[in-house]
């Protein structure tokens, strides 16, 4: 199980929550291939605040396959 930042809001759960349903991020998560998986690697983590926030929750970037913990 992944390490918990005690920096975490519920703020920033929230955003994260909003990364994992992201069509385009859920996609990029999936296929590790494509355009989405492209846009999200190297855009989406610099300019949305939601991939920063999933990033800072669940210690992984946005296109990066979740780990069998999360499932």
């Amino acid at each position: 199980m992944y390490i918990e930042n005690p920096k975490v809001t519920a703020k920033d759960r929230q955003r994260a929550q909003k990364c994992l349903e992201c069509p385009v991020c859920r996609r990029a998560r999936r296929k590790q291939r494509g355009l989405a998986y492209w846009l999200v690697k190297k855009l989406e983590g610099r300019l949305c605040p939601n991939c920063r926030a999933y990033e800072k929750v669940y210690g992984r970037k946005a296109h990066e396959p979740p780990s069998s913990e999360m499932l």
